[in-house]
């Protein structure tokens, strides 16, 4: 009997009188020691099913068919039993840290709580567990981060906490909802890795979901591909992956970003530059809070960009790579000197920046948390013209309509609200915002990860025409170094503040010169086999 069976699951949500089909007659089992993927694209039906299994959907949700563990029927479940499963027995490791972790409690608080409601174990006596945990995760100086607070952290080291509590009662089923989504690839490979170990050697049933099919390929027994809320197409993952039989499992394994961006034109301008770029944060210890020592989170970074120029900056989480392009923009303090179009900014006054601000546009990671709930589409892009003015001539909504078909979005949908859109139609939103202002610099800071593969392609096109149309230079931050190969012309390496290599993009792919640099490359080529640029 396996250890987590599903059979006959249907999802239906119901809005206005109209039913919302999520999950149609969806079957798969999960056994002790394996690891099943459930693989497609956004609102596939993936992590619904996967919430099914203890009946975390709440009372919004019809269901129906049946989802057995260890023998026992959870959907109309006892509310005891689910509570003694939920988190002990079978555990989840959510895409989304930073709305999963509570913004009010330290990092050994929230990996506590775990410990003490399903073994009852107490503060003192948990310590040497959470801290067990946070390091075999990955994360650097684990006892000094057990008083940090989720905002203090990076997004991956985030993610690695989450991965923390979900392992800490030792579970018979782990459910991994996108789990290395804001993972570098280094640490990637080091959670997957762990992951698989713990798989074996706890004798646990691993539920993996994601869009990564590099990922499933090298670590699933089993794949079931989801498409309409349906299974398309399951089985063994080598026999899925050599000889795919449905169309859509094909597309999803035929995309991927490829291709170069077009040459920088001949002369073009220099548009941004920094020399000895340093961010410096104090640490202050004692009843006094003397500075005792700094963290370097930027240490003497060099660069220039230049009009129709991509800059990819990549490393791992917290080496940097954020950091320094904030301080570039003006958002954070800095020493050191930075050069917008032949102007040193240094001293310039908040009232001189605003004309710069313009011109120095930022697209986030994740474009749900970067765009207001309480705003139409419309109001979020036409935003920046409110501050900075509205060029003659033209109405808000005309140049809202006219940047909204620019990035291929329908300025039929202006008015509607960001919940109403997908992921990749979020992005498109968040660039037409930074995009309206017609920048000269625009920071793209990990603008691909949240979204599916076939999502990403588009988008990186998108961003490589927009370049090629206006001459935008571009600071592209990412861990997903098959995107930075296709976006970029320069790269440069960063490791715990400093730039360990740098150079032409195409030349550091192909002749790394660092260990670093090395194994950066290596854990993404290894990681990204199915999908390798050619």
């Amino acid at each position: 009997m396996s250890l987590l069976t599903v059979k006959g699951l249907n999802v239906t949500f119901r809005q206005d009188g109209k039913a919302n089909h999520a999950v149609k007659d969806v079957s798969f089992s999960v056994d002790r020691g394996e690891t099943v993927a459930l693989v497609g694209e956004s609102g596939s039906g993936k992590s619904v099913s996967a919430l099914c299994t203890v009946s975390l959907l709440g009372g919004s949700a019809e269901v129906s068919g049946s989802v057995t563990y260890d023998g026992q029927e959870m959907i109309g479940a006892r509310e005891t039993l689910l509570r003694k499963v939920r988190g002990n027995d079978i555990s989840f490791i959510f895409q989304e840290p930073m709305t999963s972790l509570n913004p009010l409690h330290t990092i050994e608080k929230q990996l506590g709580e775990s410990l003490a409601l399903h073994q009852g174990v107490g503060r003192g006596a948990a310590r040497g567990r959470i801290l067990e945990l946070l390091q075999k995760v990955g994360i650097r100086n684990a006892e000094e981060r057990l008083t940090a607070y989720p905002h203090e952290l990076s997004g991956g080291q985030r993610q690695r906490v989450m991965i923390a509590m979900a392992l800490a009662n030792k579970p018979d089923i782990l459910i991994a909802d996108e789990p290395t989504t804001a993972l570098d690839v280094t640490i990637q490979a080091q959670i997957l890795e762990l992951l698989n170990e713990l798989k074996e050697s706890e004798n646990m049933g691993l539920l993996f979901i994601t869009h990564d099919l590099g990922v499933v390929q090298r670590f699933a027994d089993k794949v079931c591909v989801m498409k309409s809320g349906e299974i398309v197409e399951s089985g063994p993952a080598k026999a899925v992956f050599d000889a795919p039989k449905h169309a859509y499992t094909q597309k999803l394994l035929a995309a991927r970003a490829v291709g170069q961006p077009e040459p920088v034109p001949a002369g073009a301008k220099e548009i941004v530059s920094t020399e000895d770029l340093r961010v410096w944060f104090p640490i202050k210890t004692g009843l006094m809070k003397r500075v005792t020592g700094h963290v370097k989170a930027v240490n003497g970074a060099s660069i220039s960009v230049r009009a129709g120029e991509t800059l990819g900056i990549v490393g791992e989480s917290g080496s940097g790579k954020t950091t320094l392009a904030l301080a570039i923009m003006r958002l954070i303090g800095s020493e050191g000197a930075i050069t917008y179009q032949a102007q040193d900014v240094r001293g310039w006054s908040t009232k001189t920046l605003r004309s710069l601000r313009r011109e120095m546009q930022i697209v986030f990671q994740d474009p749900y948390g970067s765009l207001s709930p309480r705003m139409s589409c419309a109001e979020i892009i036409a935003e920046g013209l409110g501050v900075h003015g509205m060029p003659e001539g033209k109405s808000a909504r005309a140049l809202v309509a006219e940047v909204m078909e620019e990035v291929g979005l329908d300025p039929a949908t202006m008015d509607r609200y960001p919940h109403e859109f997908s992921g990749g139609q979020r992005q498109r939103i968040a660039i037409a915002r930074a995009m309206i202002l017609r920048p000269k610099l625009v920071v793209l800071d990990e603008p691909t990860s949240a979204l599916d593969m076939t999502v990403q392609v588009q988008i990186v096109d998108l961003l490589r025409a927009l370049q090629r149309k206006y001459g935008l230079a571009y600071l592209f931050i990412s861990h997903d170094l098959n995107v930075v190969r296709a976006m970029s012309h320069k790269m440069i390496v960063m490791k715990q503040g400093d730039i360990v290599e740098a150079g032409l993009a195409e030349e550091l792919f192909e002749r790394p010169q660092t260990d670093y640099a090395k194994t950066l490359l290596t854990a993404a080529l290894e990681l990204k086999a199915h999908g390798a640029t050619e």
